[in-house]
């Protein structure tokens, strides 16, 4: 039942939003694939509070070159030459789906800037300069500057994948995307699959086959002094259907966005409906 109200009320070709006009020159917005209905909710649903450990790196998990702000949310590397270095996120996360924010700027992420997933036992410190987090067989990784996705120490090809049409020669010669200062990163624990959301751009799937079953954290790996990193934790569900609530006031907010006049639309159907529906749609609280 609840599959096919999903499919009803938010058939395929309302599950990709139409991106407004600030991103639709984004690089990102070509490669954009149809976001799931689960994380379709999540993202329109209300965000989790900001404090707590599932917004917090470790306090014990990172590299002795990293220093956390006092509320855990901002980890910043201490200049350190020949020395790769990562943090791990307090709270893991062992089924479900779940969305992070990390934002990142750009100017501070030099080479092998790593963002992505690992369990408890990945190293946190490397000498040298390389991909600690995807650097071995406890951890997956993304990184941002040369766009290839790492696990157990190889690189794994680029993301997004940039078409499957292409021979993956041409793939590889494809120029390098700038990935800018906010990512959303998506775990879906049940699945044993994580991908990115890029300039409100889901790119699909970066890597597949997570172990399951196995509480796995938020992480990243840097080599740039001073380089300041913020972790957020967006939402989460368990695996089950979403609610019939979320899936109509989804299905309205992506109806209305079609409309170039979207909060001009939004009022006139506001006028048509209960009182108790209101903050529903006005506030994206259900």
């Amino acid at each position: 039942m609840g599959l096919t109200l999903c499919r009803w009320l938010c058939p395929d070709r309302t599950w990709r939003k139409r991106a407004p006009p600030s991103l639709s020159s984004s690089p990102f917005h070509p490669l954009a694939v149809t976001t799931p209905f689960r994380l379709a909710v999540l993202l329109d649903g209300p965000p989790a509070c900001f404090t707590g450990p599932k917004s917090s790196w470790s306090p014990v998990h990172h590299s002795p070159n990293f220093s956390l702000s006092r509320d855990g949310t901002v980890a910043q590397r201490t200049p350190a030459e020949q020395s790769t270095d990562g943090v791990r996120g307090a709270e893991g996360e062992q089924g479900g789906l779940h969305v992070w924010a990390v934002d990142w700027d750009p100017a501070e992420r030099g080479s092998h800037a790593v963002l992505g997933v690992s369990t408890q036992h990945c190293p946190l410190q490397a000498s040298g300069y390389t991909a600690l987090v995807g650097g071995d067989a406890e951890s997956w990784g993304w990184e941002l500057g040369s766009n290839e996705v790492w696990h157990n120490g190889v690189p794994c090809g680029r993301y997004p994948r940039m078409g499957t049409e292409l021979g993956e020669q041409e793939r590889e010669q494809r120029p390098l995307l700038a990935v800018p200062g906010r990512v959303l990163m998506v775990l879906d624990g049940d699945a044993g699959t994580l991908g990115f959301v890029v300039d409100g751009c889901f790119l699909g799937m970066a890597v597949w086959n997570l172990p399951l079953g196995v509480r796995l954290f938020p992480a990243v790996s840097s080599v740039w002094g001073g380089s300041r990193i913020t972790l957020r934790y967006l939402n989460g569900g368990p695996r089950e259907p979403p609610s019939l609530t979320s899936l109509c006031c989804l299905s309205v907010r992506l109806s209305l966005e079609r409309d170039r006049e979207t909060p001009p639309a939004l009022e006139r159907l506001l006028w048509h409906v209960p009182p108790g529906l209101k903050p529903l749609l006005r506030n994206s609280t259900c």
